[in-house]
């Protein structure tokens, strides 16, 4: 453990402790090992952020041909080999062979590619969170890699809090930030009039009025800030 201190605050950091990123795959080649169930997840996850996806396997399940087989993946049928991760940046390893398991791993290590074993923190250089997927919202939820079950029970409850009607209020949220970076020149003043509108009590009022009332909102505190700057 690692403890900072300064005059107001006391910081304790696990020298263990991950550092959680949204990674861009858009254009990326990543490559999956394994087409059964858990692979067609994987393979389908990442085929949604725009990666270039390449799924390895012996055999294609029907599970892997119903969810991925009319999207844009290149399937190779067929024995493993480390030349598949050629160019990759990120390999995930779907099997339910521990040895194969083990050899993908030790290969992404020797390649550099970043590597998920499901199912064995050890071999893993990266947790994939449970997700609660709304949009432009997005919530990652980790155990660290040690209850993928208890972060699914968190997805799911988060998941009845946090609905499509949040996707539309940060569209609105988004058109009401860039209005407030043109008309407010104060870094300051700006965060105060965005802490305002990003709350609970805000997206209530875009719920049950519309996007009028939250907007009218808006222009009161963009006024009413402009006429500060002024005094």
């Amino acid at each position: 453990m690692f403890y900072w201190n300064d005059s107001q605050s006391t910081v304790i950091i696990s020298s263990m402790a991950k550092y959680p990123i949204y990674l861009e795959l858009g254009g990326k080649r990543v490559v999956v090992i394994g087409a059964g169930k858990v692979g067609a997840r994987k393979a389908f996850t990442l085929h949604k952020t725009g990666a270039k996806v390449t799924v390895v396997s012996k055999r294609i399940h029907d599970n892997f041909k119903k969810m991925c087989g009319k999207l844009d993946i290149e399937v190779v049928v067929g024995k493993y080999s480390k030349e598949y991760l050629d160019g990759a940046v990120l390999a995930i390893a779907a099997t339910d062979d521990n040895e194969l398991n083990t050899q993908i791993y030790n290969d992404c290590q020797q390649m550099r590619v970043i590597c998920n074993v499901v199912d064995v923190p050890r071999l893993c250089d990266f947790y994939v969170p449970a997700i609660v997927d709304r949009g432009d919202l997005q919530i990652a939820i980790s155990t660290n890699g040690k209850s993928p079950a208890y972060a699914g029970y968190i997805r799911r409850k988060l998941e009845k809090i946090y609905t499509n009607e949040h996707t539309a209020f940060i569209e609105e949220l988004n058109t009401i930030r860039n209005r407030v970076i043109e008309k407010i020149p104060d870094p300051k003043k700006r965060k105060e009039i965005l802490k305002h509108i990003a709350t609970d009590e805000a997206f209530e009022m875009y719920a049950c009025d519309g996007a009028e009332f939250l907007h009218k909102l808006a222009d009161e505190l963009i006024e009413k800030a402009g006429e500060k700057s002024k005094q």
